[in-house]
């Protein structure tokens, strides 16, 4: 007896002869992930262009499951949903002011009546004009509406495949508020909703304080998918006592060596011929590299294309690195990069090696501290002259020549092993690919567009927002980069294209055609998603593509019929199984259901 399951979203059944599929003896040449390297050989996707793939029938079904799921979830969470358009009017960006700002990932473009328009990176803009004027009393929020849409950045280095292509597609949800207590209901509500969503979809991610990049606002968190490969976008700090989690980016924590004081008596000026490194320069004192204070110069760029690059120096404790997307925040720039040999010697006058702020001050040369630096004393720094070093210097040494303001910012990268900043146990380190982020935007596109809505006593105000986005495209590229191993994809069953492959060895055989065909018609029967490999290729084919594709099941009906028995494999197992026939359907069927 076969048991039957409610029928699910998909009811749907395929003949593998039938099936609009192209699988690739080898890896694509440009791919470098290996989710990009198995979509693209399992026939998923196909490269259009640069960044630009089209979603092949089994990369549509992935990519509907994963959108099903999230509209669920977001629905039960008391969200609605519209559809917003693709191409935007340049009119709301400029009053929201980030036409001006954005840089080049911005594809603008004229229509025929000279209007200036863009393809849609984001929302934020359009969402906020579609409110105002609705959402126009206090007695109508909250609000939460979300859509499922395309969107197009025209990235410098596409790469990754779908983790970081230019055309992709994602869930934007926007929230509208009277207060900030309801917005931090509503986060904490999208907070919950995402873990629900990822969980449905067999990832295991982790929720991650984060810099909130060109979408804005004060607090922002990203849940990432932790993935041992080498194409995690960042780094994730964690702690395994408390569960403080940020990527590096917004990472923090409690340096577990505070000793930093360079026990040198007097301030000395010392020859140190060709000695250029912090490790060598450690050795020729005999100090720890912490008792260094580092100079590097920068140079930042600006969105607004009008504002010029600008030279930043940035002073940090010897042993420890510059996180550049804080130091692009504390400065206000777009990007920023470390100068070379040339601009360095331009803009302080001296060598790379020998480098400190000493009379920068007039040098049109931007100064930041490390909070790291803080607590130096009696320490080592360049003397800005070449082969020279300075011993025993302190803040209280600095002179309005050298530095106009002491400014302190949060600039470093974390390393693992210091120590947790809310507890103290010493912080991990893994990769993570982001699949999802929410944003508390406050008011910060409302109040430029001049989106309002009326309080209790007749006055204005803008809308308090939050943002959350969903990477519906990224989340099933994610799932691969998570799920595989050397023979192809390990698809979670509940965003499988298909559940289940039956495979009849011998398809000149017609006891093991009809039984594959019975089989294949009692999971139809059962709501199962299933394709038979009714092709006359040899066995090893079907096997190697049933591997390569990722289904979560196969059920192989070959000669042991004649023990009245087929075999059952599950992908992400070993072991194969000999069952009855029913007993593997009924296998089939249970498992999806468990998984429902």
């Amino acid at each position: 007896m076969v048991i039957e399951i409610e029928p699910n979203f998909y009811e749907d059944f395929m003949r593998a002869s039938k099936l609009f599929i192209q699988t690739l003896r080898d890896f694509p040449n440009d791919a470098e992930a290996m989710s990009h390297k198995l979509l693209v050989r399992a026939g998923f996707i196909k490269k259009l262009a640069n960044g630009i793939y089209t979603y092949m029938p089994l990369m549509k079904r992935v990519l509907d499951k994963v959108s099903k799921i999230t509209r669920e979830e977001m629905n039960a969470a008391g969200a609605q949903e519209l559809l917003m358009p693709f191409v935007q009017p340049a009119e709301l960006w400029q009053k929201s002011g980030r036409w001006q700002v954005y840089g080049k990932e911005l594809m603008r473009m004229k229509d025929r009546h000279d209007n200036e328009m863009c393809l849609a990176p984001t929302h934020e803009e359009v969402v906020t004009s579609v409110a105002d004027g609705i959402l126009a009393s206090y007695k109508q929020l909250p609000v939460n509406l979300y859509h499922i849409q395309l969107k197009f950045r025209d990235e410098i280095r596409p790469r990754f495949g779908l983790l970081r292509g230019r055309e992709f597609i994602m869930k934007d949800a926007y929230s509208f508020h009277t207060s900030e207590e309801s917005l931090d209901e509503e986060y904490q509500n999208m907070a919950e909703a995402y873990k629900k969503i990822f969980k449905r979809c067999g990832l295991e991610t982790r929720m991650v304080q984060s810099d909130s990049g060109a979408i804005g606002g004060s607090v922002s968190h990203e849940f990432m998918v932790l993935v041992d490969t080498a194409v995690g976008e960042d780094d994730v700090f964690y702690c395994e006592k408390c569960g403080y989690s940020a990527n590096s980016n917004h990472a923090i924590s409690k340096l577990n060596e505070t000793e930093t004081d360079g026990g040198f008596k007097e301030l000395k000026t010392v020859d140190t011929p060709n000695v250029k490194t912090i490790e060598d320069l450690a050795k020729f004192f005999n100090i720890k590299e912490n008792c260094i204070l580092k100079a590097v110069l920068y140079i930042a760029s600006f969105a607004d294309e009008e504002t010029p690059d600008k030279p930043v120096l940035v002073m940090i404790r010897g042993d420890k690195e510059v996180e550049e997307t804080k130091l692009s925040n504390a400065v206000g720039a777009l990007e920023v990069r470390k100068a070379v040999d040339e601009e360095v010697v331009e803009a302080l006058g001296c060598e790379p090696g020998y480098l400190s702020f000493l009379g920068a001050a007039d040098k049109n040369v931007e100064i930041l501290f490390d909070e790291t630096a803080r607590g130096m004393n009696n320490f080592v720094i360049g003397a800005n002259e070449p082969h020279k070093h300075i011993t025993g210097y302190n803040f209280s040494d600095i002179t309005e020549k050298d530095v106009k303001e002491v400014k302190f910012f949060d600039i470093s990268l974390v390393k693992a092993g210091e120590g947790c900043p809310d507890c103290g146990a010493p912080l991990k380190i893994t990769r993570g690919i982001e699949v999802g982020n929410i944003f508390k935007l406050g008011t910060k596109y409302s109040k430029p567009m001049n989106a309002l809505y009326t309080d209790e006593n007749g006055k204005t105000h803008p809308y308090i927002m939050g943002c959350y986005g969903i990477g519906i495209s990224r989340t099933a590229a994610a799932a691969v980069e998570r799920y595989h191993d050397e023979f192809g994809i390990i698809w979670p069953l509940e965003i499988a294209p298909y559940h289940a492959v039956v495979v009849p060895v011998n398809t000149n055989d017609e006891a093991q055609v009809k039984l594959a065909e019975e089989i294949y018609e009692k999971l139809k029967k059962a709501g199962i998603e299933v394709v038979l490999d009714d092709r006359a290729d040899r066995a090893g084919v079907k096997f190697k593509d049933a591997d390569l594709i990722g289904y979560p099941f196969r059920i192989t009906v070959g000669k042991t019929i004649a023990e009245g028995l087929v075999e059952f494999k599950k992908r992400d197992e070993k072991d194969v199984l000999k069952l009855s026939p029913d007993e593997a359907v009924n296998l089939v069927v249970e498992q999806v259901s468990a998984a429902k």
